[in-house]
């Protein structure tokens, strides 16, 4: 395991990266109310094993990591942005912080939209740039998290899912304190988790993207028979 995963795994074993992960479980378990299905396909671990999969009411989940240093426990070792999945066959993807630390988080994106059926559910957390916590991981040689040092705006995975013909149903901001000192340890008692609250001014450290992918059938048109002459009285007047 690389310096750089090791730093990350600690993160996500400390207290704060613990508070992150429940208020994410609770923040998915409601977005994940209406996604059925057989299966979900989580790309990249994230918190405590399957953790983030609890209120998940498809029939099968399945944990691929690989693209996060094989951190936590995982059903398949595998390259998000080349899964052995065949395409179509999914009903939800879950991208937990994912395309933050990807070489080609684009690619990650793809692939996911391959292997997502027809009107199929993705589901994208990530830290917004311009916040607190978008800030410290700019000051940071390690990044915040550690390897987290390219975060993606809401604006722009938006426009992404956009140009892939998705249709943004669900967007929810979250953890509305600062990620040190005494506005981390509010955030750990679960004040500002989730909502800003009436004497919060901070804002939103992180963002929740559902998006539904369209799909357009062909209607077929029916050929216009050609009309053929009438047998009588349809001769033609002859030319100069």
């Amino acid at each position: 395991m690389t310096e750089s995963c090791a730093s990350l795994r600690a993160w996500q074993e400390s207290p704060l990266g613990r508070a992150v992960a429940a208020a994410e479980t609770r923040l998915l378990g409601a977005a994940m109310d209406d996604v059925f299905g057989l299966e979900l396909l989580q790309l990249g671990t994230w918190g405590a094993g399957r953790e983030l999969l609890g209120g998940s009411r498809t029939r099968h989940q399945a944990v691929v990591c690989g693209g996060q240093g094989r951190l936590g426990r995982g059903d398949l070792v595998a390259n998000p942005a080349m899964l052995p999945v065949a395409g179509g066959s999914i009903d939800a993807v879950l991208l937990p912080h994912t395309l933050e630390i990807a070489p080609d988080p684009q690619a990650v994106l793809r692939e996911a939209d391959r292997v997502l059926i027809g009107q199929g559910h993705l589901l994208v957390l990530g830290f917004r740039p311009w916040s607190l916590w978008g800030l410290r991981a700019a000051a940071s040689r390690s990044g915040f998290p550690p390897g987290f040092n390219r975060l993606i705006s809401e604006r722009r995975l938006r426009d992404w899912l956009i140009l892939l013909g998705y249709e943004i149903t669900l967007a929810r901001r979250y953890l509305y304190f600062i990620p040190a000192g005494p506005g981390a340890r509010a955030g750990l008692q679960g004040r500002g988790a989730l909502r800003r609250g009436l004497f919060n001014p901070m804002p939103a450290g992180a963002y929740l993207l559902k998006a539904r992918k369209r799909t357009y059938t062909l209607t077929p048109i029916r050929a216009r028979r050609r009309e053929r002459a009438p047998l009588l009285g349809g001769l033609v007047n002859p030319t100069v």
